[in-house]
């Protein structure tokens, strides 16, 4: 997420009302996870493991539970908790705003677009030419729908970003602020769910079929032209590539990417990335020829066993 303004490492700081350190006047222009990290951000880490990982990131400076040697031309901000620091950051900069009308503040819309009865509408949406909005469906507060998108009826367009931190009195949902976008020519049948990015976006690349009830996580990135058949579900932060199809029931794993012209066929469970080009099956999958193979040679197992 970018700020409307820069702002500096001491009124980050302050904000927090938490000890800092580095230069002052460091600039600091957004904030973001890890795995979408841009120089000038905000990440959070609060697990001696991934410590380097952030430090070493492209982020400018980094919420911490702990003092820690600075990467030069960064700064830290101490925090007992920096996941809820970071969320402090988050609604402060984008809090959520109550919907008392089907159509949202801030709503754009093209020409020749049909928004059917009972569709609903959050803020900040902006939705595309020659575009049909089905009678059910929710459109997200941040949500971006281009040209020649249809939305299925009942459809989840931008619901948050199912993203917890568990605590001792239960689990604290990390505040949403990212975007949902839907480029061009793409389609989106009934009941299906597309999150928003946590602090990033998501986004369904142009050309892409989407199937009844699929599922597709916070901030993963569709590529163009793919096909997903009905019950696919994809976690957060996959990357899908070009010219990818996922056949029914298809599940994927999050923080994996899945290369142009890949099929994965149906009811396989995807725990890996996958090589440009391949048909896949089987779970955890394989390559399909290899995997056909394997349940072949399971069929004559009885019959071997009986003639040891």
């Amino acid at each position: 997420m970018k700020f409307e303004r820069a702002y500096s490492l001491k009124e980050i700081a302050t904000l927090l009302d938490s000890p800092f350190q580095g230069d002052e006047n460091l600039q600091i222009t957004g904030i973001n996870e890890i795995h979408k990290i841009e120089s000038g951000e905000i990440v959070f880490v609060d697990h001696q493991k991934y410590y380097k990982k952030a430090l070493e990131s492209a982020a400018d400076v980094i919420l911490i539970d702990q003092e820690v040697e600075i990467p030069e031309g960064k700064g830290i901000i101490i925090c007992e908790s920096p996941f809820d620091a970071f969320n402090l950051i988050t609604t402060h900069f984008s809090p959520d705003t109550p919907w008392t009308s089907p159509i949202g503040n801030q709503f754009e819309v093209g020409e020749n677009t049909a928004i059917y009865p009972t569709a609903v509408i959050g803020h900040n949406v902006t939705i595309g030419d020659n575009c049909i909005i089905h009678s059910g469906a929710v459109i997200g507060d941040h949500s971006i729908i281009k040209d020649n998108v249809i939305v299925g009826p009942n459809s989840v367009i931008g619901h948050y970003a199912f993203y917890y931190k568990k605590k001792p009195d239960g689990y604290n949902r990390m505040h949403t602020c990212g975007r949902t976008i839907l480029e061009d020519n793409v389609e989106i049948g009934a009941l299906t769910t597309i999150d928003r990015g946590v602090t990033g976006d998501t986004i369904i690349g142009a050309g892409t079929k989407i199937d009844n009830q699929v599922h597709v996580g916070h901030d993963t990135v569709v590529g163009q032209n793919c096909l997903f058949a009905a019950n696919v579900g994809i976690a957060g932060c996959v990357v899908i590539k070009n010219n990818v199809t996922l056949w029914g029931q298809v599940g994927v794993v999050s923080d994996i990417t899945i290369n142009n012209n890949v099929t994965v066929l149906g009811q396989s469970g995807v725990g890996m990335d996958l090589a440009e080009g391949k048909t896949y099956f089987g779970s955890p999958c394989g390559e399909a020829r290899a995997k056909f193979k394997e349940l072949a040679a399971f069929k004559r197992l009885p019959s071997i066993i009986e003639n040891l």
